[in-house]
């Protein structure tokens, strides 16, 4: 197991040197390394696991630096770096040759975002090379959003864990793309597509799943636990007798037939930030309950953060 700590100098030493550390985000903790060398890119795509096609988030600490990383800036897109950086907001631009083509599965374009939190700005400042930094966890499982998470998943292939607490979004950053400046939800998170319109006017919600994404987090089976996970309207409890093997992640309310102790409602008040903020925690609950089998889960309403919710909710499911 890795070492959990504060420790700003040892975290610069250890990406300075090529190693890996997670670092807490306002959205999920992430697993980061200097993102101009394409063999700590390697160590990250080893780490997690994850096919290189899937692209990595290059994380800085103001969008002067990004410019540093990326060609041009369109109108709408400063717009909104001015409205939601640093925040759960990344954005696909196209990229200066100075980032490694792994970093980018070979596209043109690298997707790039401010992060929140204080902890992880103030390692941005000391350090002389942006951060890439995917979720830490490995490939297609549920996301961390505490330090003792990436410790449970991914801690004999960290060598440090900067402690940030328990991240107060807790679904990963909104991707918008701008290719021929037309702005583009590529991936739905905490940051609401409501948000972004009412900043720069309608954009095109462009949500698919793909065997070769232009963006991270595309994929169709993603954010999964490992136990079989199936909605409500397709769990069939006539075929059961006995329920105490039935795990539930429901909304604001719990789900018939299955016990209240094997349930986890993301947000008994129907607050939708806090739903969202809890998501990820309670589908590792029950996933780590050795007497739950099945995991039943529905949608929430879709809207605001809801329909990112509802994405994870989807990409979940689509394992079983």
């Amino acid at each position: 197991m890795a070492q959990i700590g504060t420790d700003l100098d040892k975290t610069k030493t250890i990406l300075q040197n090529g190693g890996l550390v997670a670092v807490p985000t306002e959205t999920v903790y992430g697993l980061a390394g200097n993102a101009l060398d394409p063999e700590v890119a390697a160590k990250i795509f080893s780490a997690k696991n994850r096919p290189s096609f899937d692209p990595l988030i290059v994380h800085v600490l103001s969008v002067e630096r990004a410019a540093d990383y990326v060609e041009e800036l369109p109108e709408k897109a400063k717009r909104l770096t001015e409205h939601f950086w640093p925040g759960p907001l990344t954005i696909l631009l196209k990229r200066k040759p100075i980032i490694p083509d792994l970093v980018t599965s070979g596209l043109d374009t690298v997707a790039i975002r401010v992060p929140a939190h204080q902890l992880t700005r103030s390692l941005l400042e000391v350090l002389d090379f942006p951060l890439a930094a995917p979720s830490a966890n490995p490939f297609g499982y549920v996301s961390p959003t505490s330090a003792e998470h990436v410790n449970q998943q991914l801690g004999d292939r960290v060598d440090y864990i900067l402690d940030g607490g328990e991240c107060l979004v807790g679904i990963e950053s909104t991707i918008v793309s701008f290719e021929n400046e037309v702005p583009r939800v590529l991936r739905l998170g905490g940051l609401s597509v409501e948000d972004i319109e009412d900043c720069i006017g309608d954009v095109e919600v462009n949500i698919h799943s793909s065997s070769k994404p232009d963006a991270p987090g595309m994929l169709k089976s993603h954010y999964a636990p490992e136990k079989a996970i199936v909605l409500v309207d397709e769990f069939n409890p006539q075929s059961l007798n006995d329920f105490s093997q039935i795990g539930a992640l429901m909304f604001s309310n719990y789900a018939e037939n299955i016990p209240q102790e094997n349930q986890f409602l993301m947000s008994p008040e129907g607050d939708m930030n806090e739903a969202a903020r809890r998501l990820f925690s309670g589908l590792r609950l029950l996933d780590q309950r050795k007497d739950i089998h099945t995991i039943v889960t529905d949608f929430v309403p879709n809207e605001g953060l809801g329909r990112a919710i509802n994405d994870r909710i989807k990409r979940a499911t689509a394992k079983s």
